[in-house]
């Protein structure tokens, strides 16, 4: 019996979610970066908890619980605002924070800034950062003028 339930353990954990990913602000040196962590307590839930993980090292590192999100719906947008200011965004629900004093703003303000890319289940089951595509403004093409004649 006991080599039984040591064999059916890995199959009751198979279902559970517990990753995240992250955006490093200054790049791979890691000592500012965001990073959203997602876990599923329980294997027969289908929620799971979505928080956010903020550190400007040495001055910042600080966890916030966000929400609670359908395990096949976590997908988060990040906005900059500038001036360590960020706006997480999921459907309807908004979360602003600021990474200089690491503090998180009872009430989103403005419109949350440009779009710096999606955290998302990249389709196999790792969640990951994909970076926004930033579509280059179109330049206004004027037709050359005909060449003098001489």
């Amino acid at each position: 019996m006991r080599k039984t339930l040591i064999l059916l353990m890995p199959l009751l954990l198979t279902a559970c979610v517990d990753d995240s990913a992250s955006y490093f602000v200054d790049g791979k040196a890691g000592s500012h970066a965001l990073t959203v962590h997602r876990a599923q307590k329980y294997f027969w839930s289908n929620v799971t908890t979505v928080e956010l993980i903020m550190q400007r090292l040495p001055d910042c590192m600080r966890r916030f619980e966000l929400t609670d999100l359908p395990a096949d719906e976590v997908e988060i947008e990040l906005l900059s605002g500038g001036d360590n200011v960020w706006t997480l965004r999921s459907g309807s629900e908004l979360w602003q924070v600021e990474s200089q004093t690491c503090t998180m703003y009872p009430d989103v303000k403005g419109d949350g800034g440009e779009l710096i890319g999606v955290f998302r289940d990249d389709g196999s089951g790792k969640f990951v950062f994909e970076e926004a595509v930033l579509e280059p403004v179109p330049v206004p093409v004027t037709p050359a003028a005909p060449a003098p004649a001489q």
